[in-house]
C-alpha cells in the first residue's frame, strides 16, 4: 500500500507550464462503491488513503518471461517495485497499480488470449474501483513490453499510453493501426534484437502522424543513452524513443550513474496526461 500525497502548488504550476495534455476525468462504474475486488490472476495495490469518489489513473505493470506479479510488486528479480513508479507518482491524481500474471508465465498471447485476459481484468477493476477511464496505462519489460505493445495494437482506445522497455513482437500486434501515445526504450547490444523494437516505434510514429527523423544510437562502449521526442504528432499522441548502450535489463543506467532512468522517463511520459 502506498500513500499518495498531494501535489505541491509549485509542482502543479510547473506541470502547467510544461503543457500537460489535460481532459476532464471520466469516472469508472466503480466510483462511489465500497472498495472491493475479487482475488484473481493478478496483484493490485491502491493508495493508502483510497477515496472511492476520486478517479485514479490505472497503471498495469507487466512481468517479463518467467516472472510473476510477486516479483514485480516486491522489486525482486531485477525489477524495481511496480517498475519504480509509486515513488514518483506523487500528484493529486494518484494511481492504482495492477500486476497481472501472464498465461503460462509469459505473454505468448495465442489467439489473443492474453489481450482478452488483460481486458477482463481492466473491466473488473473499472467496475470495482474508482478509475479515470481516460488514464489507463501499461508498462513492461521484455515479454511485458511485448504485451504492452500488443495492447497498443489491439486495444489502443482503452489505453492512454504504454511504456515498452526492451520489447519486441513476441505477443503479436493484431490491428495496430490506431494511434496511441508510445514510449519505447531498448539496448543497442541486448539479447533481444533491437530491429523489431525499432519497427514498432516506426509503426506508432506513422499511426500518430509524427515526423520521422534520423535517430543516432549511442556508440557501443559509450555507456550513455540517447533520446528523441518526435515532432508533429497528432495532439495527444506523442512518441518518445530512447536507446542505451547496454544489454537486456529492466534497469539500464548511464556510466557512473547509481540509478536507472527507466522509471523517471516512463513517469515523465505518463504524467503529461491529466
Amino acid at each position: 500500500m502506498f500513500t499518495i500525497p498531494q501535489l505541491s502548488r509549485a509542482a502543479a504550476l510547473l506541470l502547467l507550464a510544461l503543457g500537460d495534455i489535460s481532459s476532464a476525468a471520466k469516472p469508472s462504474p466503480g466510483c462511489g462503491k465500497a472498495a472491493g475486488i475479487a482475488a484473481g490472476n493478478h496483484t493490485l495495490t491502491t493508495p493508502e488513503a483510497y477515496d472511492n469518489n476520486h478517479p485514479y489513473r490505472l497503471i498495469f505493470t507487466l512481468h517479463a518471461m518467467g516472472g510473476n506479479p510477486t516479483l514485480v510488486a516486491n522489486g525482486e528479480g531485477g525489477y524495481l517495485p511496480w517498475y519504480g513508479l509509486p515513488a514518483l507518482v506523487t500528484d493529486s491524481v494518484g494511481a492504482i497499480y495492477v500486476n497481472p500474471n501472464g498465461l503460462d508465465r509469459g505473454w505468448a498471447n495465442r489467439g489473443g488470449e492474453d489481450v482478452t485476459l488483460m481486458l477482463d481484468i481492466l473491466k473488473t477493476v473499472k467496475e470495482s474501483l474508482c478509475i479515470d477511464e481516460d488514464l489507463v496505462f501499461s508498462v513492461g519489460f521484455s515479454y511485458g513490453a511485448s504485451m504492452s505493445t500488443a495492447l497498443a495494437c489491439s486495444a489502443a482506445k482503452q489505453f492512454r499510453a504504454i511504456s515498452a522497455q526492451s520489447g519486441g513482437l513476441m505477443s503479436g500486434c493484431a490491428g495496430g493501426d490506431d494511434p496511441i501515445a508510445f514510449y519505447g526504450q531498448h539496448g543497442v547490444d541486448g539479447d533481444l534484437n533491437i530491429t523489431a523494437a525499432r519497427g514498432i516505434r516506426d509503426r506508432f510514429i506513422k499511426n500518430n502522424g509524427c515526423t520521422q527523423e534520423v535517430f543516432t544510437p549511442p556508440p557501443i562502449g559509450s555507456g550513455i543513452h540517447t533520446k528523441v521526442e518526435y515532432k508533429g504528432c497528432k495532439e495527444g499522441y506523442p512518441v518518445t524513443w530512447l536507446e542505451y548502450d547496454g544489454g537486456h535489463t529492466p534497469q539500464p543506467r548511464d556510466k557512473g550513474a547509481n540509478a536507472t532512468y527507466s522509471a523517471v522517463e516512463t513517469w515523465k511520459f505518463f504524467s503529461q496526461f491529466k
